[in-house]
């Protein structure tokens, strides 16, 4: 039994020997064009350099993470569910680490069903993390400092970003061994992709969940080029369209869900311009006091009624709730971010908010490494 415990101490030195080393190496970010450009009729070649890559790369930002997760501030990381997805990340190291040079298409095989695995195994960290928070904000006697609030707000913009790029990384490799049928598309990315489209649905999908929640839903306007695409990665403009839409028919429905008058509708347009693609969402929902637009893109606020802090055995079982964490506006925005883009909130108090997703149309920003 001793010899055991021992055994396993001495593992988990050398695996922390490991991150240290590899945590103080440097990372290679990558740009969209890069990955489009790579990713063209994709071979045995190609898939062999880029396992090759990722098994160094992913091995370099997983260790600084976990580098990151075992120094936080405030005791966070002493929070159960922080060191659960700290623990994830130790465990997705130590699968990369261990596993043999990627020498030949059955290596490649392999390592794809491993990094796949690791993509599944982190499904969950944002709202995990997101649960540590709330219990620290919970535990702390007194409010924390603007500074103390400040240092929280950088990590976690590091940490979400850097999950958005591991993530990206992943899934096109994995996506490079897929028959896509669809014209112009590359792994994740779609090079002719239509922001009109993924507006229409992303408002429908949106529309869905207000339908759900108050038994009807304001109507959604789009104005645009149908026939205008750029290359992008269709999935993220989907998780950032469908967040701003949804915010904004809440706003509205709640405002005129008594009144006699009938609630107007949340106005898209979409714009083409020469650097940036922008993409406008416009509600009439009453606005945002001035007062609270510093918040709207803080993790440590939400207009939402804070979710019932629970812990559940198996997170992976969906009963972890995002609901009233507030993390929809500053995930968008690290979104846009990864690509060169932006997200900015522009509200009348009293009238309804504008928000304004630029997206950068010239694909050669590297990622913004944290």
């Amino acid at each position: 039994m001793m010899a055991a415990r021992r055994a396993m101490e001495a593992g988990g030195r050398m695996a922390m020997e490991q991150v240290l080393r590899l945590g103080a190496m440097r990372q290679t970010g990558v740009g969209l064009r890069q990955m489009m450009e790579f990713g063209q009729q994709p071979n045995d070649t190609k898939l062999l350099q880029s396992a090759q890559f990722l098994r160094k790369e992913l091995s370099i930002r997983i260790a600084r993470r976990v580098l990151e997760l075992d120094n936080l501030p405030f005791g966070l990381s002493h929070q159960n569910a922080v060191l659960k997805v700290r623990d994830w990340y130790l465990e997705s190291f130590c699968d990369l680490q261990s596993f043999p040079e990627i020498r030949d298409p059955t290596d490649e095989l392999a390592f794809s069903d491993m990094i796949k695995m690791i993509k599944v195994r982190h499904n969950d960290v944002v709202p995990t993390i997101a649960l540590g928070v709330q219990q620290l904000k919970n535990r702390l006697k007194s409010k924390p400092s603007s500074p103390e609030l400040a240092e929280i707000q950088e990590f976690l913009d590091r940490f979400y970003l850097s999950r958005i790029g591991i993530r990206m990384l992943i899934g096109q490799h994995l996506s490079l061994h897929e028959n896509n049928s669809e014209p112009g598309c590359v792994g994740q990315i779609n090079s002719k992709m239509s922001p009109m489209h993924v507006a229409n649905v992303s408002s429908e999908d949106a529309r869905a969940v207000c339908m759900r929640v108050y038994g009807e839903a304001p109507d959604v306007t789009i104005y645009g080029d149908p026939d205008f695409t750029f290359p992008y990665v269709p999935s993220h403009l989907h998780l950032m369209m469908f967040e701003l839409v949804k915010n904004s028919l809440r706003a509205v429905q709640e405002r005129f869900m008594n009144s006699d008058r009938e609630a107007p509708p949340v106005r898209i347009v979409v714009a083409d311009g020469a650097e940036d693609v922008t993409i406008k969402i416009s509600d009439e929902g009453g606005g945002i006091p001035r007062s609270g637009l510093p918040k709207l893109f803080s993790y440590l606020y939400s207009t939402a009624e804070p979710p019932q802090l629970h812990y559940p055995d198996n997170v992976n079982d969906g009963r972890v709730t995002m609901a009233g964490f507030g993390y929809g506006l500053p995930i968008s925005r690290l979104y846009a971010r990864y690509f060169g883009g932006d997200l900015q909130i522009i509200s009348m108090e009293g009238y309804g908010t504008d928000a304004y997703l630029h997206l950068s149309r010239l694909g050669d920003s590297k990622e913004p490494l944290p």
